[in-house]
């Protein structure tokens, strides 16, 4: 579907991420790593199938791992997708000002790339994350979860995207087959 037709028949669905964190990521932090190089082409064919169904619209929380990876792919595929939309959906105010070096620049620049900022809270406090992820859960027409079952934040927000009748597309970080070849 392009531009055209997806404003001529006003469908323009929101898809939402949800994923692990560098520390449950098989490749950890390196994103050199062949499944690491591996998952992003799988995700940037997914977000490519996606935006070919009408989705529009996307939701990252900007954390570390899937999320800023996410945002990024969305933000490199405006060049051949203009018309899609990448909204930062961000816990509080100083999430990033712990991070490493590299990684606060890289938040920063989907920050400065992404067409609009969202903050749910200006301080933290403990129940800051699970209120951003119910808030982009409560946007979302879809969840796109780089989830294979381990239990946490991401296991938390697919249930409740569940829960809520949104649908839910897991992308596991490692196919299957690989898992267990490995």
């Amino acid at each position: 579907m392009n531009r055209e037709a997806i404003y001529k028949t006003g469908v323009c669905r929101c898809c939402a991420f949800t994923g692990y964190r560098p520390g449950k990521l098989p490749w950890g932090s390196d994103e050199r790593d062949a499944r690491c190089m591996e998952f992003k082409f799988r995700l940037r064919e997914s977000l490519e199938y996606l935006i070919g169904r009408g989705y529009v619209h996307f939701l990252s929380g900007g954390a570390l791992g899937f999320d800023l990876m996410a945002a990024e792919i969305v933000l490199s595929l405006r060049e051949k997708y203009p018309w899609i939309r990448l909204v930062m959906v961000l816990p509080y105010d100083g999430q990033a000002n712990r991070w490493p070096e590299e990684q606060r620049r890289r938040w920063l620049s989907a920050i400065e790339q992404c067409d609009q900022v969202v903050h749910i809270s200006h301080d933290y406090d403990r129940g800051v994350f699970f209120r951003r992820n119910h808030y982009m859960v409560q946007q979302a027409d879809l969840l796109l979860a780089a989830y294979d079952g381990k239990p946490g934040g991401t296991a938390g927000t697919v249930a409740y995207a569940k829960r809520h009748g949104v649908r839910v597309v897991r992308l596991p970080p490692v196919r299957p087959a690989a898992r267990a070849a490995g």
